[in-house]
């Protein structure tokens, strides 16, 4: 029998511990963590952040309300209280590392877009406009010097 290799999955799983971003509801765009899982189709969360405008109160989410962030608490006991998840929460930066995600920096840029008045969209178009401008007259300028 030869060698055999074996990879661990990279799917996110739904564990205690794992970082939610809510996309359905009234906590639309908060993080929160997994504390327990209630059923197939529900979970405990509780999402203690320093900004109370984006603390997420302990309650049963479905499902399909949230999505699944790369980002775990490791080491939180199942249906640890909101004092021990803040801890943790708090230990592990959190909010520093889902702002260093790809994914956050897209969504802020999404919201900021949203909040544009028709003028200052029209000048981003223009700002646009002025920096393809400039990058194709440098990759103009380096193309005739190579084939020269």
């Amino acid at each position: 029998m030869g060698d055999i290799d074996v990879k661990a999955s990279r799917w996110r799983l739904v564990e205690v511990g794992r970082i939610v971003l809510f996309t359905h509801g009234t906590h639309t765009g908060k993080l929160a963590t997994i504390v327990q899982i209630i059923d197939h189709k529900r979970i405990l969360v509780d999402g203690p952040t320093k900004d109370e405008a984006k603390t997420v109160p302990r309650h049963a989410a479905a499902i399909r309300d949230i999505t699944l962030t790369p980002i775990v608490l490791i080491k939180l006991p199942r249906a640890a209280g909101t004092g021990a998840v803040r801890k943790v929460w708090e230990k592990s930066e959190v909010e520093k590392k889902w702002s260093e995600t790809s994914w956050a920096k897209k969504h802020d840029q999404q919201v900021r877009r949203k909040g544009l008045t028709d003028f200052e969209r029209f000048k981003v178009m223009k700002l646009r406009k002025q920096t393809r401008w400039e990058v194709r007259k440098s990759v103009a300028k380096i193309r005739s010097k190579a084939k020269a």
